[in-house]
Formats: C-alpha cells, structure tokens, sequence
C-alpha cells in the first residue's frame, strides 16, 4: 500500500492541515484524493491533480494532516490521537515556519483550540508561533454549510490574498 507522505518544505507561504487522510488518499499515496473533492481545484491558479500533490513547493505551499491514521470519519479518531497530533503540529509548525497556518475544515480547527464552536471560515485571533491561522470550509462535496463550488473558493481566495 503506498504511503502518504508529508509536504513540509521550510518557510511556505501557506501550510495546509488536514484532520487525516481518508481511505482513498491513503490507498493510492496521495491527499484530497477522493473522487469529487475539489481541493486541488480550489488549491492554486495552476490546477494540479492529487498524483501532483509533491509539487505544492513550487508554490510555497506545504500540506499535513492533523492525525496520520486513515479513516472513514474523522469522528473515528481519539481525544488521544487528537492530543498527539497537536503536539506534533506544533513542532512541525515551529520547524518549517509557514507565514499562515490554514485547518481545512472548521472541526479541526475546533479540535485543535479544543473550541466549540469555530466562528466560521476565514481569518482567525489565534496565531501558532508567529503564523497566522485561517479557517477553510472542508472541500468535501457533502459539507452541506458550504455546498457549492463557489461557496468554498471565496474562502481559497481570501486564503491567497492573506498569504500573499
């Protein structure tokens, strides 16, 4: 079975994290790789596919997920792994130095404050070291809060905007 890797190259723009893979990304090595999910789409002017996920750099962006371990819901993972990954997001965050940190998805943003509630998409108070924090909608075609396309591109574009 392929293995997902990390995209962490130092200082990007934008570091992208996710919950944790889902089955399908898992199963062929690459993120957002579930049919339908519009994240690469969404991603940068240039549309690259989940099999180019490793080119993110060029783009000064990085990519990681919260908890590694793939699941079918990210409701499957533990308060433990939850910590765990915490813990290791911030030293990825404090190793590489990303200018904006950007949970896709305003659960993981919950989770990883331990909020409840997230205040909705976009620019956040919070700062992870001297990154900035920015929510995303999750990409995913059933995030009925943002159902369409261009409900969820708005927040990509204000994303870019921020970063720069």
């Amino acid at each position: 079975m392929p293995k997902l890797h990390e995209i962490l190259p130092p200082r990007p723009r934008i570091l992208f994290v996710g919950i944790n893979p889902g089955l399908r990304s898992w199963a062929v090595g690459h993120h957002f790789a579930g049919k339908g999910n519009p994240f690469w789409r969404l991603l940068t002017p240039v549309e690259l596919s989940a099999e180019e996920d490793a080119r993110l750099a060029e783009f000064g962006l990085a990519l990681t997920n919260l908890c590694p371990r793939s699941t079918r819901t990210a409701a499957e993972l533990s308060r433990a792994e939850i910590d765990r990954g915490v813990v290791r997001l911030r030293r990825d965050i404090a190793r590489i130095e990303p200018r904006v940190v950007a949970f896709v998805g305003l659960s993981i943003y919950q989770r990883y404050f331990g909020r409840g509630r997230s205040g909705g998409a976009g620019l956040k108070k919070e700062r992870i070291g001297a990154a900035r924090v920015f929510v995303l909608p999750n990409p995913s075609g059933l995030n009925a809060s943002f159902p369409g396309f261009a409900d969820k591109l708005r927040w990509f574009e204000k994303l870019r905007r921020l970063a720069g």
